[in-house]
């Protein structure tokens, strides 16, 4: 009689919120302080759009796609193309890509990119609501963020808008930092090292 034994491998990966907070919280750091007027130009914008804003955020959704998280793989995956987006959006205003391209600007297509992804941040931010009040506040300042961009962007109260879409960046990027560095080190320690908040409980998953 012929027997047939399975082996099931488990494959451990660690949680690479930390990585991808931290690529958000660089991004939204160096591009705010381009919108508040505290620098000028995008030329030392775009390396931290590419490589911190979207490949870091690209290799969480990847690992957290290997956790089986529905929410953080789809966050940081739209976040990190997001970022490619604007990243080559930038090149083609510098010329980059040659002068036609950049002759055919229309601002108002940046506008309903923004438009979409307010609509996702919205859905994100219901989600964001069981997971953790650190996360939550992220996600609204997030909402803010590109609220003030599409609004800009149509010439809507420009500058109220682009004031509101730059500061709710720069807060994005101080919040990104302290979720990055609770999520690091809450699991270094293994504890509540710096506290993120409790879930709100409003949504219960089904019986």
């Amino acid at each position: 009689m012929q027997t047939t034994n399975s082996n099931h491998v488990k494959i451990i990966t660690a949680d690479p919120s930390g990585i991808g907070l931290f690529g958000l919280a660089m991004v939204t750091l160096v591009a705010s302080s381009q919108k508040l007027g505290l620098t000028d130009g995008l030329s030392y914008v775009l390396p931290w759009a590419i490589f911190l804003g979207a490949f870091a955020q690209l290799f969480a959704s990847i690992q957290d796609a290997k956790h089986n998280n529905t929410f953080g793989m789809t966050a940081f995956g739209a976040y990190a193309f997001f970022w490619f987006g604007m990243g080559a959006s930038w090149l083609i205003k510098l010329g980059v890509f040659g002068p036609e391209l950049a002759a055919g600007i229309d601002g108002k297509q940046l506008g309903f990119a923004f438009v979409g992804y307010l609509i996702f941040t919205l859905f994100m931010t219901i989600g964001a609501m069981e997971t953790h009040k650190v996360l939550f506040f992220i996600f609204v300042l997030i909402d803010l963020l590109f609220l003030g961009l599409a609004l800009d962007a149509f010439g809507i109260a420009p500058e109220v808008f682009h004031a509101l879409a730059a500061y709710a960046e720069m807060g994005i990027a101080l919040l990104s930092l302290y979720g990055a560095g609770a999520a690091v080190l809450n699991v270094h320690f293994g504890r509540v090292f710096l506290p993120v908040g409790r879930p709100f409980g409003i949504f219960k998953p089904r019986a």
